[in-house]
């Protein structure tokens, strides 16, 4: 078992959107990504989804509101709710999930 940086992970990341895993315990998938624009909007019936902010400002777009996210914040999304992360300008993130995924059924543009 090795240390993770994650900031040195992140610098790696070159898609936006994509999740490239860093750890996993105690059945959760700990993952990193950068973000701008916007996912689709999506939910994850199965599982909650926790966003830790490491740079940026990332909007997290709820059908009845919004969450601002600066860095050093965190969120969880519950499961079964839907949810459309935006950025105006990059971001970098932590996710934490069961499976959080990075493909079209998981809001991840372009697909």
């Amino acid at each position: 078992m090795d240390k993770v940086n994650i900031r040195q992970v992140l610098v790696s990341v070159t898609e936006h959107w994509s999740q490239t895993i860093i750890g996993e315990a105690n059945g959760q998938v700990f993952k990193v990504a950068k973000g701008i624009g916007e996912t689709k909007w999506h939910k994850h019936d199965d599982q909650d989804e926790l966003f830790i902010l490491y740079k940026g400002h990332l909007t997290i777009q709820l059908r009845d509101r919004n969450i601002e996210l600066y860095e050093d914040d965190m969120f969880i999304v519950p499961k079964g709710v839907e949810h459309c992360p935006k950025a105006e300008h990059e971001v970098e993130f932590l996710i934490v999930g069961l499976n959080v995924t990075s493909n079209a059924h998981g809001g991840k543009p372009n697909l």
